[in-house]
């Protein structure tokens, strides 16, 4: 067993053989602890986490509507025609 606990995160270290051979433990220790970090050749490679845990993540990580629409700069560039090309249609005779 070679894991061993991340300074900066507290998350253990499993290099990837052995992420491979116990899976299983890997798993259970990322339900009860949290995170798991893989390595491969000694550089941090994936991490496990939990699935509520990766969701609460996903949804922090994706803006809101009111969070677009009040920031300085755009997502993407649109391109629109000029308003001047633009035709007003006249109102539809009523009667």
């Amino acid at each position: 067993m070679r894991t061993e606990k991340s300074l900066d995160t507290g998350s253990r270290r499993w290099p990837v053989q052995d992420a491979k051979a116990r899976f299983s433990e890997l798993l259970e220790a990322s339900l009860k602890e949290g995170p798991q970090i893989v390595t491969r050749r000694g550089v941090e490679a994936a991490v496990l986490v939990p699935v509520d845990q990766w969701r609460r993540l996903q949804d922090a990580a994706r803006p809101t509507l009111k969070e677009l629409l009040l920031a300085e700069t755009p997502r993407a560039r649109l391109s629109l025609p000029s308003r001047r090309q633009w035709r007003r249609r006249r109102p539809a005779a009523l009667g």
